[in-house]
C-alpha cells in the first residue's frame, strides 16, 4: 500500500492514524492504519484480533462493496503487513470512504470512527438471522484510553461506545442502531508497576462518560445524514 497525505485533523496524543491507498480489483481503495506500539490491551468484535488480548496496531480498511473473499482477516493481514505493521494486531472492514473518518477527543478519550450507512436498521429485528455476515457497510469505531482497564471495563466500555454510536446515528436522522456489520475496538494501557487499574467504564464513570462523548462526536462527524 501506499501512504497517503492526510487532511488536516485536529492534534492528538494517543490516536495518530496514517492514510494508506491501494489498486484492487479495480478501485482505489484507503486504509487507515494506528501503530499503537508496545503497551496496549485491546477488545475488538474484529475479524482479525478480535477478543481481548495485547495488541500493537489497529487497521481499518476499505473494500469493494461487492467484496466476495472468504478470508477477510488473511487479506486483513496481508494489508497490514503491507502497510509496514508487525506483530498482534487488530483488522476491521469497511466498504466506507475511510477517507472521512471523524476524530474526537474528550478529557484524555480520543476515537476515530467509519460509517458506511447503505444498509443499516434496527439491531433487534423479525427477520432471522444468518451465519454469514451481511455485505460490508458497516460503522467502525477505535478507541484509545490512556489508563489501564480491568476486563469488565473493557467490556463495559464497548457497551458504552455502542450506546453513543447509536446516541449519534439518531442524532444525525437516521432511523437505526447501526448496520449488520459495525464493529468497535477499545484500546488501553497495560498497566504498570503502581498504576491504578480502573473497575467501571459506563457512561457515567469518569473514563467511561469520556469514551461517550468521544465516540458521539466521532461518529456525528463520520456519519453523513440521509438524504
Amino acid at each position: 500500500m501506499t501512504a497517503v497525505v492526510p487532511p488536516a485533523r485536529p492534534a492528538t496524543g494517543l490516536l495518530r492514524v496514517r492514510q494508506y491507498a491501494r489498486a484492487e480489483d479495480g478501485e482505489r481503495l484507503h486504509s487507515l492504519l494506528w501503530r499503537a506500539g508496545e503497551g496496549w490491551r485491546m477488545i475488538s468484535s474484529a475479524v482479525l484480533g478480535g477478543g481481548i488480548g495485547e495488541r500493537s496496531w489497529v487497521l481499518n480498511a476499505q473494500v469493494s462493496h461487492g467484496y466476495r473473499r472468504t478470508d477477510p482477516d488473511r487479506h486483513l493481514a496481508e494489508l497490514a503487513a503491507d502497510a509496514g505493521a508487525r506483530g498482534p494486531g487488530v483488522g476491521l472492514m469497511t466498504a466506507a470512504d475511510v477517507q472521512a473518518y471523524g476524530h474526537a477527543y474528550d478529557g484524555g478519550v480520543e476515537a476515530v470512527a467509519t460509517a458506511g450507512l447503505g444498509v443499516c436498521g434496527w439491531a433487534a429485528s423479525p427477520a432471522e438471522g444468518t451465519p454469514v455476515a451481511a455485505r460490508p457497510g458497516t460503522v467502525n469505531i477505535l478507541v484509545a484510553l490512556p489508563v489501564a482497564l480491568t476486563d469488565a471495563a473493557l467490556v463495559n466500555a464497548v457497551a458504552t461506545a455502542t450506546e453513543a454510536k447509536v446516541q449519534a446515528l439518531l442524532g444525525a436522522g437516521y432511523d437505526c442502531s447501526g448496520t449488520p456489520t459495525d464493529a468497535v475496538c477499545v484500546a488501553a494501557r497495560v498497566p504498570g508497576a503502581g498504576d491504578e487499574t480502573h473497575a467501571f467504564a459506563g457512561p457515567r464513570s469518569l473514563w467511561g462518560a469520556r469514551v461517550a462523548r468521544a465516540v458521539h462526536q466521532a461518529v456525528s462527524a463520520a456519519a453523513r445524514p440521509p438524504a
